[in-house]
This record gives C-alpha cells, sequence and structure tokens, in this order.
C-alpha cells in the first residue's frame, strides 16, 4: 500500500484526497470479518449500509431496518476496523425526523464506533446535516436515487434526467453549503454526476454515477457477485480472483486506476 493510501482516514482525509485528486474507494461491510479484510486490503471508507436490509436481512427494500439494526452491525464491522473511515446509514426517517430525533440517532451511530452518518435526501433535509455538523456530527449526503424512497420514487430508477437535473445540482449544493463532507450520488447520469462533482467543494462518491466522482462505492455482495438484482454498474470483482481479500484489492485498484466504472457501467441522459 502506498503511503498516499497507508494513514488512518478522517473526514478532513476524504476532503484532502478531492484536492489531490486521489480517488476514494468505499465498500459496504456488515461484520468484523468483511470490514477487517477490506481494511488490510486499503479501503479507504468502510459504510455500514442500511442495504443489510436487502443482502443481510433478504427483505425487498432498506425500508424496514430499525436504528437498532444499525447499531448492532455498526459495533460488529467498528471491532474489524483500524485505518479506515467507518460510515454508517441513518435508516428511514431518522436522518429525515426532527432535528432532535436526528442528533440522537446520529450520537447513537458515533457511539457505536461510527467516524461518519450518512443521511438519504435533500432539500428540507440539509438543515438537519447543518445542525449535525455543528454539533461535531460529520455527515455524508446521499442524492439521487435514494432506496429509503423507493416507495415515492415507484422503483428503483435513474434519477436526475432531463429537468430533474437541475434539482439534483441545487441539492448537491445545499448539502455542501451545509457542511457535509461527503456526497453519495447514485443512479444518475454521468454528465450530471461529473458537472456536480467540478461544482462542490466536497469529495463525491459514486454509485452508478460514472467515472468523474471522487470516489466509488460498491455494495459488498454486488462486488463479490451476490447480489439478487444486478445493476449495469455493478462489477463482480471475485471472478477471476484467489479469494475475498484479492477482490477488494482488484475493486480498490481498478478505482484508483480510473478503469471502475467504464462507460458501459454508467448511465447515460
Amino acid at each position: 500500500m502506498s503511503s498516499a493510501f497507508s494513514e488512518i482516514v478522517t473526514a478532513p482525509r476524504l476532503m484532502a484526497m478531492k484536492k489531490e485528486g486521489l480517488r476514494i474507494t468505499a465498500m459496504t461491510a456488515y461484520d468484523a470479518s468483511f470490514a477487517r479484510a477490506m481494511d488490510e486490503s486499503g479501503m479507504d471508507v468502510i459504510l455500514v449500509g442500511d442495504s443489510l436490509g436487502n443482502v443481510v436481512q433478504g427483505r425487498k427494500s432498506t425500508v424496514p431496518v430499525t436504528l437498532e439494526d444499525m447499531i448492532y452491525h455498526t459495533r460488529c464491522v467498528a471491532r474489524g476496523v483500524s485505518r479506515a473511515l467507518l460510515m454508517a446509514d441513518m435508516p428511514f426517517l431518522s436522518f429525515q425526523g426532527s432535528v432532535d430525533q436526528a442528533l440522537r440517532d446520529a450520537g447513537a451511530l458515533m457511539r457505536a464506533g461510527a467516524h461518519m452518518v450518512k443521511g438519504e435526501g435533500g432539500g428540507p433535509f440539509a438543515a438537519n446535516a447543518a445542525y449535525l455538523t455543528a454539533r461535531g456530527v460529520p455527515v455524508c449526503g446521499h442524492i439521487g436515487l435514494t432506496p429509503q424512497f423507493v416507495h415515492s420514487l415507484g422503483g428503483y430508477r435513474v434519477q436526475g434526467r432531463g429537468a430533474q437535473a437541475a434539482h439534483l445540482l441545487a441539492e448537491a449544493q445545499e448539502l455542501a453549503e451545509a457542511g457535509v463532507s461527503a456526497l453519495i450520488l447514485e443512479a444518475v447520469p454521468a454528465r450530471l454526476a461529473a458537472e456536480i462533482t467540478a461544482k462542490v467543494a466536497v469529495p463525491t462518491i459514486g454509485i452508478g454515477a460514472g467515472p468523474s466522482c471522487d470516489g466509488q462505492v460498491l455494495v459488498m455482495h454486488d462486488a463479490l457477485g451476490l447480489g439478487a438484482r444486478r445493476p449495469r454498474f455493478v462489477r463482480d470483482f471475485l471472478a477471476g480472483q484467489g479469494g475475498v481479500k484479492a477482490a477488494f484489492a482488484a475493486y480498490i485498484e481498478a478505482v484508483r486506476a480510473g478503469r471502475f466504472p467504464s462507460p458501459d457501467e454508467s448511465y447515460g441522459e
């Protein structure tokens, strides 16, 4: 692992990586063993995603995942992490509730071992992001396809096409101004993701958002070829490798070299 990628990863470090042009690598984990393997492979960010509702609990969406679920898995993952930044999802209606609830739930996740929390949605929820960051809680925003909103979105669909593009750009800028430390862009056209990345000061981390983001994130089960769904932005990094740690290393190398995602793994207008 090069010295540029061997130091402990913090919220300010993510900002520095954007300025230095170093691509950020991120992946979800839900237990200590996989988290340790990612950490030792050099992953920058390990996300305890509420995607555990899909890949661990076998549910159809992330909506049923509770705060208690997230606390439990965050504690597990924290035991396997020594250098990566540990990010934890705030579950459905946690980040989107009152500022008091958002602060209480974020505090519980931080006490469980998270270094940063992630909240879905922009617009009115930028105020909650500002409230948390003002109180010392690093926040990662998440816009575009927000899985917790799957029922109101009508399914897992690409966001930000046509007239929606200006709306998503405005949300990104509002969240950046609210003080978020990073911004997840999910399932948005590559051209829009590139524009957002150029116009906001905070690092963008894409999932189905093209190659121009400051970093990439995948659900671990998708990256290992185990996902029940196969969106176009997913690549099986375990194929042809000698094991799980080799797959993590291959993913990290592909992201840092700018070889993932490819144009075929990105969305157009």
